[in-house]
């Protein structure tokens, strides 16, 4: 008999240690997450801040969340469903939507701390595409947060990065590189970015697209993909001219409205309400009449 290594003893068994839930679950990568958090003794447990951009398959999470030692607290945090009060019907998922989210977090958090005065950011729809860095005015620095990015792939052209910059054309701080490579518009084999390929996404220009292409090409398609357009009456054509209207929406007010809930809220029961010894034998009884009416129709 052949002789076999054994790798896997009994004491290490012993000392196994199982992997956090999350990271058991794939939902937090521990060795990014611990750099994001760290913080140097000297800051006398100063907050870090962190953008947080998540996506699901109807909505765009933004956060500015700071860890502690028991858990994370959220500062502040915008949706894009939120965006339906702004003017918006259709599209929270898109690269558009991600870039409004952006800038409604920006605006709500730099208002609850007092700094949307100094702050401003990007203003002029012109310069929106472009490289900017907010500048550090009067006694109070721009808030300083570091993109949380998660398990999401940062190619060119991700949507955690449209949130990134319209938080950051909202005034916040963000550190992110010059270069632009992130976004759509760079082009990889010349090295250069046109911020008008940016500019063009961050105003549905690309959605406008494809909806004018699309109802060229195939009606039945176009009435099927962009059913949620066709309701709420959104033209390809003033695609544009609403997510200026929305920036500027934003801008105006970017405070949470409350959901109201009913006082007396009636819940639905999805299970058969339990029933007692005489409905029981009622339900009996009336099945025997019904089988035995059956069998005389027979």
């Amino acid at each position: 008999m052949p002789y076999i290594k054994v790798v896997k003893t009994k004491s290490y068994f012993k000392r196994f240690q199982v992997q956090f839930k999350r990271r058991r679950e794939g939902k937090t990568d521990y060795y990014a997450r611990k750099r994001l958090t760290l913080q140097d003794k000297n800051k006398y447990n100063t907050p870090k801040y962190r953008l947080v951009v998540r996506k699901t398959n109807k909505d765009i999470i933004c956060q500015i969340a700071f860890a502690t030692i028991k858990n994370d607290r959220i500062l502040s945090a915008a949706y894009s469903h939120e965006l339906e009060r702004y003017g918006i019907k259709a599209g929270f998922t898109n690269y558009s939507a991600a870039y409004a989210t952006g800038l409604l977090l920006a605006r709500r958090v730099l208002v609850k701390l007092g700094m949307d005065g100094e702050y401003v950011g990007v203003t002029k729809n012109e310069a929106i595409g472009k490289h900017f860095l907010v500048e550090e005015k009067g006694e109070r620095r721009p808030f300083y947060v570091i993109l949380d990015v998660g398990l999401n792939r940062t190619t060119t052209g991700a949507k955690i990065f449209a949130a990134m910059k319209g938080a950051v054309d909202g005034g916040l701080n963000i550190p992110h590189s010059d270069s632009m490579k992130q976004f759509p518009g760079y082009n990889k084999a010349s090295g250069k970015f046109d911020s008008r390929v940016l500019r063009k996404y961050i105003f549905g220009g690309h959605v406008a697209d494809y909806m004018k292409k699309l109802r060229e090409a195939d009606t039945e398609a176009y009435q099927r993909q962009f059913s949620d357009y066709i309701k709420a009456g959104v033209e390809a054509e003033h695609l544009e001219g609403q997510w200026s209207k929305v920036h500027a929406a934003i801008r105006a007010d970017p405070s949470i409205v409350h959901t109201k809930k009913p006082e007396n809220p009636v819940h639905k029961r999805y299970q058969p309400k339990k029933k007692n010894l005489k409905q029981r034998k009622d339900r009996i009884r009336q099945k025997l009449e019904s089988l035995q009416k059956a069998a005389v129709v027979v």
